[in-house]
């Protein structure tokens, strides 16, 4: 949403204080490991300086302002990348530290990974490196303290569930971690609190795309499952009579825009056009319906309704297609319904801070100590030690900051004695050894920790092109103004950010949902920077490029500007109301899923994320990309994999 000339950076409060310790926490770790001071982990070098993660008050959650892939996460990966990044080095410095398996990468998969190989193995050492700051990787936690209590929101992913049942290897794990979804979300989830306060969906028409600055309130069923009219909700909008008359028959009407077709051949089809071309092309509508409908999809699939096939809008119960009377069976990526997933999808539940308490849970298992508490409960408000993660004396050790620039096979990698990898941290370069590795990191950067891989494995990795997005945490001083507009969720078809919403209120141990409109609250936002008209890879490639070089000034004015417009008739003022932000920026986001816009049908074995994952030699993959599903139960079932190849060996 462009900004609005009239709204000064005064009036949206750019100068005010607001808490971005990221800004003094982030860059002086990154300056003081540039300096020398650090030379690793306590445990390696008696009498080194402790790095950042080892000092007491270290608590990445807090930190605000641009998190995701921060600053120190990635420049050394890109320059690898890039061809420069041994330059001019000396040789990796050996720390002299031996482990039976390194696992590169700190999220759901990789703790995963080490959670599988310790169960075989009860004493086998393991390190664990992460480029990143805290644990987690997209699992990740926003911490705020405000008004005297902590709040909590997902940094990165959100919600346990698959459209597939977890297998008994992803649902063991949750098992395992003491996770019951269907209990959880039974006894946690308080999905009415908005409802019984009166507050409804809304969709906000700005006047770049519709005309006009316009919150309209309680958008009916079936897509945004409340009740009412759509005539009446449409009367309302800045839409023009034809516009209105055509979204309502898209939205209720029963019309067979393909009559004569069976439904075999009508699903191929719509299979092979975007939801856009069906809405422009067989159903004709006037164009300015597409910009309605223009983000639906972004939430799902990271792009457009240009970029994603009409059979999968149909497969998640987009509305247009009830008068072709569809045979019931899946779409290309997954069936959805406002009821729930269809197809024997999974169950569904969701942690205050999303995943990062699996991830959470996970670590108090591998590094006893590190999270305070017992169960899934208390690990939520639990305090966790971060010094611990990294002790000479634990079987299992977590490496933060640790940027994997190198693995490689001891020996021919078709009979290998070991592994060897390399890690950046600072301005260091170190270097471990190890029976064997999992690479739970991104797939697009193996080729250049691996330059031995056979060129096809290589050439199936750099395919895989992840969807970039933006979580956005905002802090407010209250939420009157959501209540006086009775709304808790809102769409923005032409926002910056395309949805945002009152925190999700979830009651588990000892945190408790806020329930009064005048006490503090976290709202959510969702951006993913889409370039409609390319293709769904090339819209990413353009959107990661553009989340790299976007300044969190020009976020921050952005959040501003869109919340004052869209509550401004709520009496928000984000000068005043806004106390704090944090911006989860992910260039590399979610696993890429097959496209049939886009990508041919090919057989399992060959397809990209299959070839890409082989083993070579002592070296695994294990990762969401590995199994090209954006779920968490993929993740686990990747690490399952990876670690079951490598003891077989």
């Amino acid at each position: 949403m462009p900004n609005d000339p009239a709204s000064s950076d005064e009036a949206l409060g750019m100068g005010r204080p607001i808490d971005r310790r990221d800004f003094l926490n982030g860059i002086a770790v990154a300056a003081g490991a540039a300096g020398g001071g650090f030379l690793g982990g306590t445990s390696a070098w008696a009498g080194a300086t402790p790095w950042p993660q080892d000092r007491p008050d270290y608590d990445p959650p807090t930190l605000t302002g641009l998190r995701g892939s921060h600053a120190g996460s990635f420049e050394a990966a890109h320059r690898l990348r890039d061809g420069d990044f041994w330059a001019g080095r000396e040789a990796p410095q050996d720390t002299g530290e031996a482990y039976d398996l390194i696992v590169v990468g700190a999220g759901i998969s990789g703790l995963s990974a080490a959670h599988f190989y310790r169960q075989a193995m009860p004493n086998a050492r393991i390190l664990i490196l992460d480029n990143h700051d805290d644990f987690g990787g997209h699992a990740k936690r926003n911490e705020f303290h405000l008004g005297g209590k902590l709040h909590l929101l997902n940094g990165g992913t959100l919600m346990i569930d698959s459209p597939r049942p977890y297998s008994a290897v992803a649902g063991g794990l949750l098992q395992a971690l003491g996770i019951d979804p269907v209990a959880l979300s039974a006894a946690c989830d308080r999905n009415q609190l908005y409802p019984s306060l009166g507050l409804q969906h809304a969709v906000f028409f700005d006047k770049e795309t519709f005309g006009a600055d316009r919150l309209v309130a309680g958008a009916p069923a079936p897509y945004y499952g409340q009740g009412g009219s759509w005539r009446a909700f449409l009367a309302k909008t800045p839409l023009s009579p034809a516009v209105r008359a055509d979204i309502e028959r898209i939205e209720i009407g029963k019309v067979d825009y393909m009559p004569g077709l069976t439904s075999e051949v009508k699903k191929d089809r719509l299979s092979r056009m975007s939801y856009r071309d069906y809405l422009l092309k067989v159903a004709k509508v006037d164009p300015a319906v597409a910009a309605f409908y223009q983000t639906h999809t972004q939430g799902e699939w990271g792009v457009g309704i240009d970029a994603v096939s009409a059979l999968d809008c149909w497969g998640f119960a987009m509305p247009g297609f009830a008068g072709l009377e569809l045979e019931a069976g899946p779409a290309p990526r997954m069936s959805y319904t406002p009821a729930g997933y269809v197809q024997g999808g999974s169950y569904t539940f969701h942690f205050p801070d999303g995943n990062a308490t699996i991830a959470r849970l996970l670590v108090r298992e591998l590094v006893p100590g590190a999270v305070p508490g017992h169960d899934c409960r208390d690990v939520v408000t639990a305090k966790v030690d971060y010094g611990r993660l990294d002790r000479p004396e634990g079987p299992v050790r977590i490496r933060l900051s640790s940027i994997c620039v190198r693995a490689r096979n001891l020996g021919d990698p078709a009979s290998p004695r070991g592994v060897q990898v390399a890690y950046a941290r600072g301005e260091g370069v170190f270097m471990v050894t190890a029976k064997a590795c999992v690479l739970a990191s991104w797939n697009m950067m193996i080729p250049y920790l691996c330059p031995e891989m056979p060129p096809a494995q290589k050439a199936a990795l750099h395919k895989v092109v992840k969807t970039p997005l933006v979580y956005t945490s905002v802090a407010l001083r209250d939420w009157t103004a959501f209540h006086k507009l009775g709304v808790s969720s809102v769409s923005a078809p032409g926002g910056y950010h395309t949805s945002f919403r009152l925190n999700w209120p979830v009651d588990i141990g000892d945190h408790a949902a806020e329930r009064s409109p005048d006490r503090p609250i976290l709202v959510h936002m969702t951006r993913t920077p889409c370039h409609p008209g390319l293709s769904e890879e090339e819209q990413n490639r353009a959107g990661r490029a553009e989340l790299l070089t976007t300044p969190f000034e020009t976020f921050e004015r952005e959040i501003r500007d869109q919340l004052g417009r869209t509550l401004a008739g709520g009496g928000f003022d984000p000068a005043r109301d806004i106390t704090a932000i944090t911006v989860n920026r992910w260039p590399h986001g979610y696993a890429p899923e097959w496209n049939a816009l886009w990508q041919p049908v090919l057989p399992l074995e060959q397809q990209p994320n299959v070839i890409g994952r082989a083993r070579f030699g002592h070296i695994a993959i294990a990762n969401s990309d590995a199994g090209a599903a954006a779920y968490t139960d993929c993740a686990i079932d990747q690490a399952h994999r990876a670690v079951g190849e490598l003891l077989a060996l």
